[in-house]
Parts: C-alpha cells; structure tokens; sequence
C-alpha cells in the first residue's frame, strides 16, 4: 500500500457517502425528466452524452471545489483540473449513459479518490435502484440501500465448477477474436449490466466480471470497492487495473488465474 495515511479515510468516506445522497436527491429533484443526447462519434460509431452527464459532472466538481479545493479533478465530460496535490478525483458522472438513455436503471455516479495515482475511495451510486456502493477503508466496504448497511464481501467458496460468470464486450472485441475464447463464450450466463456488475461481484452475487475497453472513470471507482470486498482485479493481460483498458475481476485468485488463461488468446 502507497503512504496514504490511513487515519483520513473517514474524513473522504464521509464526504463521499454525504455526496451519493445528495446525486440522488439532485437527480430526483433536478435530472429526472427530459433530457437531450448526443453521440460523441458524430456518425463514426455510437458514444452517447446526454445534458444529464454534463449537469452531474458539474454538481460533483462544484462539492468537490468547495469541500477540497487545492485538490486535482479527472472528469469524462470536462477534462482535467490540474494543482500540485497528491490527491486527484476522477469522475464518471453517468456510467452506462445508453442504459440511461433508454430508462434501464443500471447507471450510476461513479467517483474515487486517488492519491499519488492510486485509487484508495470509490463511490459507486444508483440513483434509480436507491443505493450506493462504498469502501470506508482498504479492507471495508458497504452497499447501503434506504438507510441500510450491508458489509460487502465476495463469494469465497466460489469454484471453476460453479462460477458465474457476467461479461459484455460491447463491439470491442471482433467475433473473429470471441471466436479464439469459445470457453468464455459457453461460461457467459448472466447479464452485464453497466457498473452494477462489478458491485453484484463485490456482493457475492456472481463471481466473474469481464468488460473491454474501460476507461479509468469506468474502472477507478471500483477497485477501491473491489479490492475491500475480497475480490482480484486485473487486465486481460494481468497488468494492474489502473491501466484500465479490457478488465477482469474474480472472487478468488485461483479462479482469476484460470480466467487469465481462458482469456491469453486476445487479451495481446
């Protein structure tokens, strides 16, 4: 672990819990109507942002101005804000923007804390589904719905044999590459939903995560809540998740390790 010094954990983890309320009443009371979208490609492709993302991104900056204001902030619609602070913010203000354009209620707020470039707090806040998932330290992490507190943990007696398995590769991955991971394929049983996938892994709902090309707002978030549930994270290529790029997370080392394998034909 960097020299983060750990006492401080409870003065992020409240900021962060204290925001995730305030999405959610933000979005209710603001966000929850008609909003405009665009596609980011302009006709190379589908990227979508709505008025919604941008609305968010800026709610969350101006908390995190007020609150921390020498600190640097990473944001998917605005870009960076540099200082010379150990500490940067990197935001997701709409993770699954097709799902929220189309009223599927798997997106969410997502926002960690780095410092010195490593994520050590991440939100993740499901405005619609009235929950939000959050670590309270390196080792501790909670997913509170209505008032109530549930200690995260993975499913630990999960196996090769009984594994379930979530994984979307969203067009990134050609079906001459799907082809050469007919394992994978076969193993594919349940839906992958936005972010709320790699929170159900943290929750022991299912055992294995694989999404492409994320984006360190996609991923960052995470990690934090992740890695305080028990779980392993990782690239394709078994690089540190940091990287973001193509991301795969298990609820044990050895199951990781198998999936690594199953994975090493398109994961260069």
């Amino acid at each position: 672990m960097i020299n983060f010094d750990r006492k401080k954990y409870p003065i992020y983890a409240s900021f962060l819990n204290q925001l995730a309320k305030d999405l959610t009443k933000f979005y209710n009371s603001k966000l929850n109507r008609t909003f405009k979208v665009s596609n980011k490609l302009k006709g190379k492709g589908y990227d979508p942002v709505t008025t919604s993302d941008r609305a968010f991104e800026k709610f969350i900056r101006s908390r995190i101005k007020k609150k921390f204001p020498t600190h640097q902030v990473i944001g998917e619609e605005y870009g960076s804000t540099n200082s010379k602070s150990d500490y940067t913010w990197v935001i997701d203000p709409i993770d699954g923007t097709r799902s929220y354009v189309i009223g599927n209620p798997t997106w969410s707020n997502l926002i960690s804390l780095n410092f010195k470039g490593i994520p050590i707090l991440g939100l993740a806040n499901f405005p619609v589904l009235k929950k939000y998932y959050l670590n309270y330290s390196d080792q501790l992490a909670y997913v509170i719905s209505q008032g109530k507190k549930k200690k995260l943990s993975v499913n630990k007696k999960a196996t090769f044999k009984n594994v379930k398995v979530s994984a979307a590769f969203h067009g990134w991955l050609s079906l001459n590459k799907q082809k050469k991971i007919p394992k994978i394929l076969k193993l594919m049983q349940f839906p992958c939903s936005d972010a709320l996938s790699y929170s159900h892994l943290a929750e022991g709902r299912v055992d294995i995560v694989i999404q492409c090309s994320n984006k360190i707002w996609d991923i960052h978030p995470l990690i934090p809540i992740i890695k305080a549930a028990g779980g392993i994270i990782s690239t394709w290529d078994n690089r540190d998740a940091t990287n973001a790029g193509n991301i795969l997370v298990s609820s044990n080392k050895k199951i990781h390790n198998n999936f690594l394998k199953l994975l090493k034909p398109v994961s260069k």
